[in-house]
């Protein structure tokens, strides 16, 4: 890959990803050669349901979102892709077509493996086959957890675990006040809702008792979490 195409940035988003920096250097010297990169715009369709894949995929810049559209124009989001961390590598391994589809969250940059030669580097690799195993080891974990949650939790306590994993993934500190962390991605009362299966009207009430508590602070631009262990005792 010619690494004039990646701001220093976008290349220590990914070398600095937990799952990649975990790499030995040649695994990771490899995948650079072939990678290419794609840049899009807020909106930009990066995968279609349906389609047979074409690569594998990390988040350099910005987020991806992960959903599908459903009857009637509704929207599923599962997941926001933040930088450094990589997707789209199922559908591959399976061979079978996208399950949903990918967008740009805010201008988003991608760094792409085509699919040969993605294959052609697990055979080379051993290394890379063990590291997968681990990642979707940890993902199954994950989405265990998030069915727990949905059939255990009370809302509140699951959008306070939501906001805590965001802060984790997007939190950006504030340079007035060293309590509040700001969300570095903007996501609608709309996006909160659907990563957490609730109607908006719920979450947007959750909300507001959360910022009557002191606990967060909705700004036009986003969400500032003011009290980090008080979201914490939410989650219980």
């Amino acid at each position: 890959m010619d690494q004039q195409f990646l701001t220093v940035a976008e290349r220590t988003a990914i070398d600095n990803g937990p799952w990649f920096s975990g790499l030995s250097r040649t695994l990771r010297h490899d995948l650079y050669r072939c990678a290419t990169i794609e840049r899009y715009k807020d909106g930009d369709l990066i995968v279609a349901r349906d389609e047979q894949p074409e690569a594998w995929m990390a988040c350099a810049k910005g987020a991806i979102r992960i959903g599908s559209s459903k009857g009637f124009g509704r929207e599923c989001t599962l997941t926001y892709v933040e930088p450094g961390a990589w997707f789209g590598e199922v559908s591959i391994l399976d061979g079978e077509r996208h399950t949903h589809d990918a967008y740009a969250h805010g201008a988003s940059t991608v760094v792409c493996i085509a699919t040969a030669d993605f294959r052609n580097t697990m055979t080379r690799h051993v290394e890379l086959r063990d590291a997968l195993l681990r990642l979707h080891a940890r993902r199954i974990r994950h989405l265990y957890g998030m069915v727990d949650d949905l059939n255990t939790l009370p809302l509140r306590a699951r959008l306070a675990k939501q906001l805590l994993r965001l802060v984790r993934r997007y939190g950006v500190r504030s340079f007035s006040d060293d309590n509040e962390v700001r969300l570095g991605i903007t996501l609608a009362q709309e996006n909160l809702a659907q990563l957490l299966g609730a109607s908006r009207q719920r979450v947007n009430m959750e909300l507001k008792a959360m910022e009557r508590a002191d606990v967060i602070r909705v700004k036009p631009g986003g969400l500032v979490i003011r009290d980090h262990a008080a979201l914490v005792q939410l989650v219980g």
